[in-house]
């Protein structure tokens, strides 16, 4: 029996596909991660023991992250992905994109597909001012790819963003061994067709690079939202006036004295940004208290893992 170190890259049905020294091993989970209600994920860094034949995973390293939708672990970018046009940047679920990756100790990465088509730069410039890498390319012309050098700079990074942004062809284009499937967007509907059906993990540009469903599909554990009292902090620009409030436990939405408000007026910040802040503010605010627990004890549990 040999014992290998690797990483899981997809799994489906139960099988998981997992990368070794001996190369790429078709692998079932021992029964006892079942019992112990933990499923492999791609990204997973696993121990499996092989004859030869037959393969198993024994062993899944502690977890640095995990995701409930896409199913993916140790996430160390989130590079989310919005069309310039067709459809049109949505600030507010990007914003909530970047809000569920800080929550998860993610770095996201904001860029903007199709700069062909349409000048992204007031996009960039939001994201940019909010303190994320941003940037605009085009999968046509090559215009930005080179910049996606710096990004993909090794670990694990996952493509995110509304169907039809453009996330399989970015990704044939920067590797164009995978031929990814692709499809064009409705003009009737305004979106596109889902053509990533499960999350698989690709070599490329030093690292890992996971392409995941739609923006729908893109969720964190704890039902879907961030605690009030979490949410300052996972708007990475709000942390030089946050502390400086006059009160103490400030939601900087409406407050007197607040030096987020002051500073928004002052235009240190982004209005969309902020805006999407007291959206998501109201939202978690109206959350009951055992909802709130039951997601501190799932938040802490996944910190153990």
């Amino acid at each position: 029996m040999k014992t290998l170190n690797g990483i899981i890259i997809k799994g489906v049905g139960g099988l998981y596909s997992v990368e070794t020294a001996d190369g790429i091993l078709a692998c079932k989970a021992r029964g006892i991660f079942r019992k112990e209600g933990v499923k492999p994920l791609a990204g997973d860094r696993v121990t499996v023991e092989t004859d030869g034949v037959s393969a198993a995973i024994t062993v899944i390293a502690p977890r640095k992250n995990s995701l409930n939708r896409p199913p993916v672990a140790n996430i160390d970018k989130l590079v989310i992905v919005s069309g310039a046009v067709s459809p049109v940047p949505n600030l507010q679920l990007i914003d909530r994109l970047t809000a569920a990756a800080a929550y998860k100790g993610i770095t996201p990465v904001v860029v903007f597909s199709k700069c062909d088509l349409a000048d992204v730069s007031r996009y960039v410039n939001i994201y940019r001012h909010a303190g994320f890498v941003s940037f605009g390319f085009s999968a046509v012309t090559g215009e930005g790819l080179a910049q996606f050098d710096a990004v993909f700079d090794g670990g694990v990074c996952a493509l995110t963003g509304n169907s039809g942004a453009g996330k399989s062809t970015l990704l044939n284009r920067l590797c164009p061994a995978l031929e990814l499937e692709t499809a064009e967007v409705s003009k009737k509907l305004g979106r596109g067709r889902h053509t990533t059906r499960a999350v698989e993990l690709y070599k490329v540009l030093g690292g890992y690079i996971a392409d995941t469903p739609g923006f729908s599909s893109f969720d964190f554990d704890g039902g879907g939202f961030i605690p009030k009292y979490d949410l300052p902090d996972c708007f990475p620009e709000l942390a030089e006036y946050k502390d400086a409030c006059k009160f103490t436990g400030c939601s900087h939405v409406s407050e007197k004295g607040c030096a987020v408000l002051e500073a928004l007026q002052a235009g240190k910040l982004e209005p969309t940004r902020h805006e999407s802040y007291k959206v998501m503010y109201a939202e978690a605010k109206a959350v009951p208290d055992w909802q709130l627990k039951k997601v501190a004890a799932v938040f802490r549990e996944d910190k153990k893992t």
